[in-house]
């Protein structure tokens, strides 16, 4: 038996379980890299392009799967 996924496509998104397994796997990155990115922006100065380029990813993610 197949166990359920850990993860809940938007309403309207189609895609095989086998791709969102792996769209998945890059938005858990994404989130990862969301927090360290955080971390770094209270302890030193950074580039607002990461910033930026961060939150695109995140918010692309959001429109796939339910946070």
């Amino acid at each position: 038996m197949k166990e359920k996924p850990i993860w809940e496509l938007q309403k309207g998104v189609k895609m095989d379980a086998d791709t969102a397994n792996e769209v998945a796997k890059i938005a858990c990155a994404f989130k990862a890299l969301s927090a360290y990115t955080a971390l770094v922006l209270d302890q030193e100065d950074s580039s607002d392009e990461l910033q930026e380029m961060v939150q695109s990813g995140l918010e692309a993610m959001n429109h796939i799967f339910k946070v």
